[in-house]
């Protein structure tokens, strides 16, 4: 039976020795470097002005720090490549994430690493209608993957599944998402790798065969993907790792930026 693991992040970390877990952290950043790299030969995107002081803040190395930036484009609402924490104690939260625009219904992206200093990391695809009420959505997005999602599932039943108590969280999740976390050790690296390498080739090949949204239909679409991101990322239970190092206005400003509160640019489509 695949153990779990029903606790906050806050708790596992204090609970933690304080170690440097900086090796770990530029291996996940090195990796979504690689993933972003794909993202961007595929799409023309511009950095949002709000996000250009957030390049780096904080004090890293030396303490807390982080890094956001967000794109736009003709194709994507808003693309997210971020960091927060104090890798040197223990600490390190990484994110991309890419918000399309209403063009298209493919699933948006999603990709969370973490480590604290065990490894954990998040992959999903997510969905942009009701999945119990679009069974054909679902057969072509969700279906394909049930049996990569088993096999890794009974493959590595030793890694714990990560079951969030907020259940706005767990709800959020799809399908055939993954939240597990783990040990830091190369066998775990390589797995996390491989799975997101190959999900977004796989989702960039969706973006590519989807057929065109209605123009009638995109506005609706449109602000259902922006309620969507923003409840997500201010309802995420880890904010209070922010509030703790930057204290609630700095982390206000954070939250904002990642569902685009201070955007400058149009969103695509409007």
């Amino acid at each position: 039976m695949t153990p779990e693991t029903v606790r906050r992040v806050e708790d596992m970390l204090d609970d933690s020795p304080v170690v440097d877990v900086t090796e770990t952290f530029l291996v996940w950043k090195a990796l979504l470097d690689e993933l972003k790299a794909k993202i961007d030969a595929r799409f023309t995107l511009v950095r949002d002005p709000s996000t250009l002081d957030l390049e780096t803040y904080g004090n890293p190395p030396d303490g807390p720090g982080g890094s956001i930036a967000a794109y736009t484009g003709p194709y994507v609402d808003w693309m997210v490549h971020s960091w927060l924490g104090n890798p040197t104690q223990g600490f390190a939260n990484l994110h991309l994430t890419v918000w399309l625009g209403p063009h298209i219904r493919v699933p948006h992206l999603g990709i969370a690493l973490l480590v604290w200093p065990q490894g954990w990391f998040y992959l999903d695809s997510l969905p942009r209608t009701q999945l119990v009420a679009d069974g054909d959505y679902f057969d072509r997005y969700y279906a394909p993957l049930e049996d990569e999602w088993l096999k890794v599932r009974d493959e590595y039943a030793h890694l714990s599944w990560f079951t969030s108590r907020a259940g706005f969280i767990r709800t959020s999740l799809s399908p055939t998402a993954y939240c597990y976390s783990m040990p830091t050790t190369p066998e775990h690296i390589d797995l996390v790798s491989r799975l997101t390498h190959a999900h977004v080739d796989r989702w960039l090949g969706w973006v590519d065969r989807a057929p065109r949204v209605p123009d009638g239909e995109r506005a609706e679409l449109a602000a259902r993907d922006l309620a969507m991101r923003r409840n997500i990322a201010e309802r995420d239970p880890a904010n209070v790792m922010g509030v703790r190092y930057f204290g609630q206005d700095t982390t206000d400003r954070l939250v904002r930026a990642l569902w685009g509160g201070d955007r400058r640019l149009r969103r695509p489509g409007t």
